[in-house]
């Protein structure tokens, strides 16, 4: 098994996003550094439109995320629902 791993700017922007991917994601380890957020996962890390929304009360563009996004591992599936990084076998 290996890590996946997503970054964001470390802002208000980003908290409802991080916030999302660890509700989304019991497995993920959140590592705050200065202006950095940093999100590891075992294998697989999904990111819902349903849960941004949920978080921020309000309709949710996922494609929003590429604004604050610094840097991702991992092979992605994405659509306009979720977002899915994951090492496929």
């Amino acid at each position: 098994m290996s890590n996946v791993f997503i970054a964001f700017q470390h802002n208000e922007e980003s908290r409802p996003v991080i916030d999302a991917i660890v509700a989304d994601n019991p497995a993920a380890q959140v590592v705050h550094s200065p202006g950095l957020v940093k999100i590891d996962a075992p294998d697989r890390l999904t990111i819902r439109r349903s849960t941004i929304e949920e978080q921020t009360g309000r309709p949710y563009d996922l494609q929003q995320i590429h604004v604050n996004l610094v840097t991702l591992s991992g092979h992605i599936d994405e659509d306009d629902d979720q977002l899915t990084l994951s090492w496929k076998h």
